[in-house]
């Protein structure tokens, strides 16, 4: 399925891009892999995370080895990424 990424996620991407490359450089092709991979993975199987609760029709999925959460909704034709959150973010942020 094809991916939008709204300008919000985008900018939420440049952010934890930046934050990696000043903070933890050594770990920035594996944040950008890692994304990259989840995000390929929600492309394929964009029912597969979890719902969110509070939010309608949005889902969640985690980058497992680093500490960000992609929120996402499902269309008819395209998955559009919401938002890239810190997991210690309440969800509904």
């Amino acid at each position: 399925m094809k991916i939008v990424w709204t300008r919000a996620a985008l900018s939420d991407l440049d952010l934890v891009l930046a934050y990696a490359a000043e903070h933890y450089p050594s770990s920035l092709d594996g944040v950008r892999r890692r994304i990259g991979a989840v995000v390929e993975r929600v492309a394929r199987w964009p029912e597969s995370a979890r719902m969110v609760e509070e939010r309608s029709g949005v889902r969640v999925v985690p980058l497992i080895r680093y500490p960000y959460r992609i929120f996402y909704r499902v269309g008819e034709d395209a998955v559009e990424i919401l938002h890239l959150h810190h997991a210690a973010h309440d969800e509904t942020d």
